[in-house]
């Protein structure tokens, strides 16, 4: 089953009917992403979008300033490290090391509902659906950790908002580079490359 950005909306009834048909049989909620089993595994890439990725986190540049503490302050509360971390216009990630991953969820999931109330005011478009749920990606090995690290750390730059790393003000980078150093962060970046990571991660109601 194919699943791009926003298939939802692009799809007849009888493919809809399909599709739910499909996410039933895996298991999968109806209409928001899987949560998967995470077998132990305690590091995991947490996720979280605009609905249909509008750039609702950067409305203006105070906006992303305060919704990167308020999003620092939970995972400070609910994770036991945060190893990476990146805020873009339109969706984040964290890389982090959670023992709890059903609270920390819940705690996010109350994080955007406080946060979409107080943009929805500032905008006065009461009702708005301002986020999608947030998802987890366990890390399966120690090579995926790495990978996933230097995704966060680049995702400024993949999505073509600046050419470095470090000057992208909402994120880790800078932080990472001062505490690892330069020449062992380029070993890093050589030894563990992105390849096609992240490629068509997105749930199709994303």
């Amino acid at each position: 089953m194919p699943s791009p950005r926003y298939l939802w909306r692009q799809l007849n009834e009888k493919q809809r009917e399909e599709l739910l048909a499909w996410r039933k049989g895996r298991g999968h909620p109806w209409h928001s992403p899987p949560h998967r089993p995470n077998f132990g595994r305690l590091r995991f890439l947490i996720s979280a979008a605009c609905f249909e990725h509008h750039h609702h986190i950067g409305y203006r540049p105070q906006r992303m300033d305060d919704f990167s503490r308020e999003l620092l302050a939970v995972l400070a509360a609910h994770v036991r490290q945060t190893f990476a971390w990146c805020v873009l216009p339109n969706h984040y990630h964290a890389l982090v090391e959670a023992p709890d991953m059903k609270l920390l969820l819940h705690e996010l999931g109350l994080l955007h509902g406080r946060i979409s109330h107080a943009w929805n005011g500032e905008e006065q478009t009461r009702g708005r659906k301002v986020f999608f749920r947030a998802v987890e990606r366990a890390m399966r090995s120690d090579r995926h950790y790495w990978a996933t690290l230097n995704y966060v750390h680049h995702n400024a730059v993949r999505h073509g908002y600046v050419q470095h790393w470090t000057n992208w003000p909402w994120g880790s980078a800078t932080q990472y580079l001062a505490q690892t150093g330069v020449e062992e962060a380029k070993r890093i970046w050589r030894e563990y490359p992105l390849c096609d990571y992240g490629k068509d991660w997105d749930e199709p109601e994303m």
